[in-house]
């Protein structure tokens, strides 16, 4: 590839990626409160862009566009920050993976072999982190009681008596369904913008 050609190249990956940054922050302010989920926990459909990003440039640029919505968002942040953090981690973590797997075997097989594993090691990631990081932010730095917390669950599920618990039965399949959310979408659209994401005719 000859000089030119990569600059140019480079151009339209950067314009693609401004492109999907700016509907990533779009969607991250439409959000969905679910019934069977405590009311602090949304769904919105901002990890689309980051995942098509994935996969139209690699898994970097995933990541990149994860990380710059969540910085923007940050500028009306209702969670002093903590909410982007946590978005940023799991984002980053389902750009990664589905893009690697994805690079490696570039085929709609491959695109769903991606999405489904991007989605699985974000649930699996979530448990963790949200116990050690995300949750502990919330209770230590901005107050939150986490008897208040763990209540919020224990509405949905009487059973619920610990915060381990809470993050397994809720949190983690949460996860889960948002990330195939996401990469069914993505396989719906993919194909119809990939040509306008690189610049070439259909």
């Amino acid at each position: 590839m000859n000089t030119g050609s990569k600059s140019r190249q480079n151009t339209r990956m950067i314009a693609g990626c401004g492109v999907l940054i700016a509907v990533a922050v779009i969607l991250q302010y439409i959000e969905f409160a679910i019934p069977v989920m405590p009311s602090f926990i949304k769904l919105d459909f901002s990890d689309l862009p980051e995942i098509i990003g994935a996969f139209a440039y690699g898994p970097l640029a995933g990541i990149a566009i994860t990380i710059i919505k969540n910085v923007i968002h940050m500028l009306a942040s209702q969670s002093g920050f903590v909410g982007e953090l946590s978005n940023a981690l799991l984002g980053c973590v389902f750009s990664l993976v589905a893009g690697l797997v994805y690079r490696k075997f570039k085929s709609r097989k491959g695109a769903i072999a991606g999405g489904i594993l991007g989605s699985v090691a974000m649930a699996i990631i979530s448990f963790p982190s949200n116990l050690y990081l995300i949750y502990p932010l919330y209770i230590n730095v901005l107050g939150f009681p986490l008897e208040a917390i763990i209540g919020m669950y224990k509405v949905l599920n009487p059973n619920i008596e610990t915060l381990p618990q809470a993050l397994l039965y809720f949190n983690v399949p949460f996860t889960l369904a948002k990330g195939l959310i996401n990469v069914v979408f993505c396989l719906i659209i993919y194909k119809r913008i990939s040509p306008v994401l690189h610049n070439t005719k259909r």
